[in-house]
């Protein structure tokens, strides 16, 4: 049976997005899917959360884990996926046209932060009707947004899986962010944050997603798939399948949109302008599964375990995996299993309002 996608839908925020570091952004637009029906009491809501170049169409690249009796059941859920703020796969990012000059934002797009993210995403469920979250869920970046729901928006969220991730982006993941940047910086061609009119493919967004590569996965996997085998050209498989995985970037991603993403993970931290980090986290009191990927060098268990230890109602499972940061999307169907289990022991909480009931709002002048 062909599996037929939703169309994606588009929805303009009715307000000025005032941004945590400070500008604002007229006309946002988001873009989104969604699977499955709205229940009448607005109350069957499912958040997806996407990584770092990733996009709304969760049903291709998270497939193990939305369908009939999967985690995410369109038969049961709404399940919500958008495009976040900042990126440029249809919602308002550096690609996108400021309104005020009518050209592409380009270099000139503000610093966001993660909570600028959920911000938007708040809207569009708000636009949506949704007035609980079942479950909000994501892996790496995503993961970082899916931190950040029960506590701007307690009274909507009644549980939550963060994968792969963390509750702050640590100096490992601040340097190499800083590395792949400086590789968009220093191609040739970029010429105040942008690349020239006439260049060549991006080749430092190219670099940029080579050296990302090889954090995403991990020895093992590499050793496994590649060894020191080479290729047709003589060349090791290995640098030819970065290579690849470079180019294909710079076919489907904007190096700007990069760049400001990248530096929003590196603010990443939940108690930032909150109190200390072990009292914020301690002040989340809905049912959270945190999933580690037990070969993970990115975003290494430890980081998933601290965390699962400072959240008060927090199950703590660890995913088998070969591949690294990546398992999260290449051993979804052990996710799936993590999940679904998770879902049987927490739904007993829906419907049950958390103990904190008041949300932040969505920018400073939000009543």
């Amino acid at each position: 049976m062909t599996r037929v996608s939703p169309r994606t839908r588009f929805f303009t925020l009715p307000f000025p997005l005032i941004l945590e570091p400070g500008g604002v952004l007229d006309q946002v637009t988001v873009a989104y899917r969604t699977w499955g029906q709205l229940d009448p009491s607005g109350t069957n809501g499912v958040l997806i959360c996407h990584a770092l170049t990733g996009n709304a169409d969760a049903d291709e690249w998270w497939e193990p884990l939305i369908g009939t009796g999967r985690a995410l059941d369109p038969a049961r859920d709404f399940i919500v996926c958008s495009n976040i703020l900042g990126s440029c796969y249809g919602s308002t990012g550096p690609t996108s046209l400021d309104p005020a000059t009518s050209r592409p934002y380009g270099a000139t797009f503000p610093q966001i932060t993660v909570r600028d993210i959920v911000a938007v995403q708040r809207a569009l469920i708000r636009h949506l009707g949704v007035h609980r979250l079942r479950l909000v869920i994501g892996g790496s970046f995503g993961g970082m947004q899916v931190l950040e729901w029960p506590l701007a928006a307690p009274d909507l969220v009644e549980s939550f899986v963060p994968i792969a991730t963390s509750g702050r982006h640590s100096a490992w993941t601040i340097a190499w962010s800083e590395a792949q940047r400086q590789a968009i910086y220093n191609d040739p061609h970029w010429r105040g944050g942008a690349y020239e009119a006439d260049a060549p493919p991006a080749r430092g967004l190219a670099v940029a997603r080579m050296i990302a590569m090889s954090t995403y996965r991990s020895h093992a996997s590499y050793q496994a798939r590649f060894a020191r085998e080479r290729d047709d050209r003589g060349a090791y498989s290995v640098t030819s399948w970065l290579h690849g995985h470079g180019e294909r970037l710079v076919q489907r991603f904007d190096a700007n949109t990069y760049v400001r993403l990248t530096e929003a993970m590196d603010s990443h931290d939940v108690a930032r302008g909150r109190g200390t980090y072990e009292s914020v986290l301690a002040s989340i009191r809905q049912p959270a599964l945190v999933v580690a990927i037990d070969s993970d060098v990115l975003y290494p268990p430890a980081e998933q375990e601290e965390l699962a230890l400072l959240l008060p109602n927090a199950t703590f499972r660890t995913v088998p995996s070969i591949h690294g940061h990546d398992g999260f999307l290449l051993d979804a169907a052990a996710i799936n299993d993590a999940v679904l289990e998770f879902r049987r022991v927490a739904q007993r909480h829906w419907h049950t309002p958390p103990e904190r009931t008041t949300c932040e709002p969505l920018h400073p002048s939000s009543s």
